[in-house]
C-alpha cells in the first residue's frame, strides 16, 4: 500500500509541475487536477504545500512572477 501511495503522490507532484509550466496558481491547479485528473483538491493542496516547503526560493520567485503576470493581464484587458 505504501508503494502505491508514494506512486500516487509522485503522480500528483508531476501534474503540479505541469500546472507550473502553465503559470497556474495553486487554486487553478487544484481546480484543474480535480476536473481533469479526478484528484481531490485537498491532496493537490497538501502536495503543493510540501513542494513549497522544500523549494522556498523557487516558489517565492514563481509566486512573484505569476502575480506580476496576472496583474499585467488584468491591466491589459481593462484598457482594451
Amino acid at each position: 500500500m505504501a508503494d502505491s501511495s508514494a506512486s500516487y503522490i509522485h503522480m500528483v507532484h508531476h501534474l503540479i509541475e505541469e500546472c507550473l509550466v502553465f503559470n497556474m496558481s495553486k487554486e487553478e491547479c487544484m481546480e484543474a487536477l480535480s476536473k481533469h485528473a479526478n484528484i481531490m483538491p485537498a491532496i493537490t493542496s497538501t502536495v503543493w504545500s510540501e513542494l513549497e516547503k522544500e523549494n522556498k526560493d523557487f516558489f517565492e520567485a514563481y509566486n512573484n512572477k505569476t502575480r506580476d503576470h496576472q496583474t499585467h493581464s488584468l491591466s491589459s484587458s481593462s484598457s482594451s
